[in-house]
């Protein structure tokens, strides 16, 4: 019995043992099951209570920026308004170029109060800014207007001229179309030579001369009435100072700026 009862005792221990660990299993799985289910049911409730998210994207507009207007600046000198008639005038020839602008400028006057009370010449238009040389190199071109003096540029302009040796030095001008239109007493009074002898300006400073021409067709044919202006630039008879400039006058320099204008646009355009 002994030995019989030893081997029972220990198959029902054994027995039990492994009935116990079946057990133990069966509550891990169980533990597992329901840990599982959880972890689940936690997912879903996250998945359901997560903000929806945008699948629209929103794309940032960036402002376009206006292209850089070309600019010509029209530097005159006028003692009795004829040269500021068409530098105006010019104004809106180049104003009517698209991308193109123009910009009024006045010379300094080297002429007191006095003197010019006394040659009865009107005050200055004080809406035109005053130029100094230094701004010169702002412009893509430059047109300038004076009336004429023996057959050449007054005084005045010729001074300003004097003031750009620092412009001249470093060349700053150089490469820059330019252009002139000019007013005179009278039919020999300097039409051309006025333009012609202002030349040489442009030439120390490396700028490019831009005359007209007979681009304006017709209009540089006409005879049956007085007219300033050559293939050099616009122009106008001032007479003794009570002519004004005639519409066909006008029109020239209104020429002159579109024409001027068009041709700064092929040049920043790499055309010619």
């Amino acid at each position: 019995m002994g030995k019989g009862g030893g081997c029972v005792t220990g198959k029902m221990v054994v027995r039990k043992k492994r009935d116990v660990d079946l057990a133990v299993g069966d509550v891990n799985e169980k533990l597992v099951g329901e840990e599982e289910e959880q972890v689940e049911h936690d997912s879903m409730s996250e998945t359901v209570d997560a903000p929806p998210s945008s699948t629209t994207e929103h794309s940032t507009s960036t402002p376009t920026s206006t292209p850089q207007k070309l600019r010509i600046f029209i530097v005159f000198y006028s003692m009795y308004g004829h040269v500021l008639s068409l530098a105006k005038k010019i104004k809106e020839g180049v104003d009517s170029v698209e991308g193109v602008e123009g910009h009024l400028f006045q010379v300094p006057e080297t002429l007191d109060a006095e003197t010019l009370e006394q040659m009865k010449a009107p005050s200055k238009d004080p809406s035109i800014p005053t130029i100094t040389a230094s701004e010169l190199p702002q412009a893509d071109a430059l047109l300038f207007g004076f009336p004429t003096r023996y057959g050449a540029m007054a005084a005045q302009m010729k001074a300003f001229f004097d003031t750009t040796g620092q412009l001249w030095r470093n060349q700053l001008l150089a490469g820059k179309p330019a252009g002139f239109f000019v007013s005179t007493g009278t039919q020999g009074g300097g039409q051309e030579t006025t333009a012609w002898t202002a030349v040489t300006q442009l030439a120390h400073h490396g700028m490019l001369f831009v005359p007209i021409g007979y681009t304006f067709g017709a209009g540089m044919f006409k005879l049956d009435e007085i007219r300033g202006g050559s293939p050099y630039g616009a122009g106008t008879f001032a007479g003794d100072g009570s002519r004004i400039p005639s519409e066909c006058e006008l029109s020239l320099a209104e020429h002159q700026g579109r024409y001027t204008a068009g041709i700064v646009k092929r040049l920043a355009g790499g055309a010619l």
